[in-house]
């Protein structure tokens, strides 16, 4: 068997929504089709994949090194041991021929959304859930039926006001969700320690509400909210500075004591590994966040876990970025903490799919071959659309 082609397209998000840091008005993102010569059904099992939202679509990237070195290498280095599938490890390899170290911001989205998609073709080829698949190598063939989802929302949106964000929470509560996250840091301290406030009333809980400031601050700002937000010892506080701006965080982590969220804008494992080491987060505690398909894909999340497990660092403490069929496949394959969840948020990319439902704070784990994009109507549709 062989990989006969891999095809991307790039699709305009078109939002209007703003966070503490910036608007989604030019987002993109990059579509991604591996295409196989196995048959199934009189029609080439192909594999999908998306760059969760947050990062432009990467294209030339992949045009002009990733997808070249997969085409040219020999289709057998590229199989597993059986050589019935495809070999993601390989096919990493490949990508990863003649890339200097460093630099993976440049290249990490492009390649991990391509070895994503290589995943979805190998659980179809298995004819299993990607999830079980996953499960079956990397959690020691643990089989979970459903997984923790939380959601994600409180976006700052013209004429929005604390009214509208209460009604918003709980509409997502009458969905089935139980925490909930909104954006903190696009608004005055005072004026967010009241959403707060009026969220809190509604979900009835510090554990079951979160914040995000999108790492907008700088230190006097940080600081200023870790002062102010600390009394309430919320679920956690996500991304209070900069990405890797590690001296800070370990100041704002000691100041505000309760849980704090990060790791969904870092890409290797080399810098999870520093964020742990040198950014004052607490095993146990805190929670990582990594966005796998913008970070090298799923084997090399396998290797950041296994560093982290060295670390003292417990699955359950991983919450990944990406509320999506493919970060859903993952917290069940690797039994994670949770999945994020943004329904209409990001148009045809966001949720899961079109039968999904939310029950108490959990979704269950789909039973369809691979990712199982193909039961999300609208998003299959522009997927197809590149192998029609």
């Amino acid at each position: 068997m062989r990989i006969t082609d891999i095809r991307e397209t790039a699709i305009p998000l078109k939002s209007t929504l703003r966070n503490a840091v910036f608007d989604f008005s030019e987002m993109t993102t990059s579509v991604v089709a591996v295409v196989t010569d196995v048959i199934r059904d009189g029609k080439p099992v192909t594999g999908f994949a998306f760059n969760s939202t947050g990062r432009y679509a990467c294209g030339a990237q992949m045009r002009d090194r990733f997808i070249p070195r997969i085409l040219q290498a020999k289709p057998e280095s590229l199989l597993d041991a059986s050589g019935n599938n495809l070999d993601p490890e390989k096919i990493l390899a490949a990508m990863m021929q003649r890339e200097k170290p460093g630099g993976h911001t440049e290249r990490s989205v492009a390649i991990g959304t391509i070895e994503v998609a290589c995943w979805d073709a190998v659980a179809k080829i298995a004819g299993k859930p990607l999830h079980r698949v996953l499960a079956e190598r990397y959690n020691d063939g643990k089989i979970i039926d459903k997984i923790p989802c939380y959601v994600g929302g409180g976006w700052y949106e013209p004429g929005k006001g604390i009214p509208e964000l209460c009604d918003e929470i709980r509409d997502k509560l009458d969905n089935g969700y139980t925490v909930m996250k909104i954006k903190v840091g696009g608004a005055a301290i005072a004026d967010d320690v009241a959403r707060i406030e009026a969220a809190l009333k509604i979900v009835q809980s510090n554990q079951h509400l979160a914040v995000d400031a999108n790492a907008g601050f700088d230190r006097e700002r940080a600081l200023a909210y870790a002062k102010a937000l600390a009394p309430f010892k919320l679920k956690w506080f996500e991304e209070p500075t900069d990405p890797v701006g590690y001296e800070l965080l370990t100041e704002f982590i000691a100041q505000y004591g309760a849980a704090v969220g990060t790791g969904e804008n870092l890409f290797s494992t080399q810098d999870v590994e520093n964020l742990v080491t040198f950014g004052g987060m607490r095993a146990g505690i805190d929670f990582i966040q990594t966005d796998v398909p913008q970070s090298y894909g799923i084997v090399q999340f396998a290797r950041t876990l296994a560093m982290l497990k060295q670390r003292g660092w417990s699955r359950q403490n991983i919450f990944p970025h990406g509320g999506n069929q493919m970060t859903l496949h993952l917290v069940g394959g690797f039994g994670l903490g949770g999945c994020e969840a943004y329904p209409g948020v990001f148009g045809i990319f966001a949720g899961f799919a079109d039968d999904a439902k939310v029950e108490n704070g959990f979704l269950k784990l789909p039973d369809r071959p691979g990712v199982g994009f193909e039961a999300q109507n609208q998003l299959y549709a522009a997927m197809k659309a590149l192998v029609p």
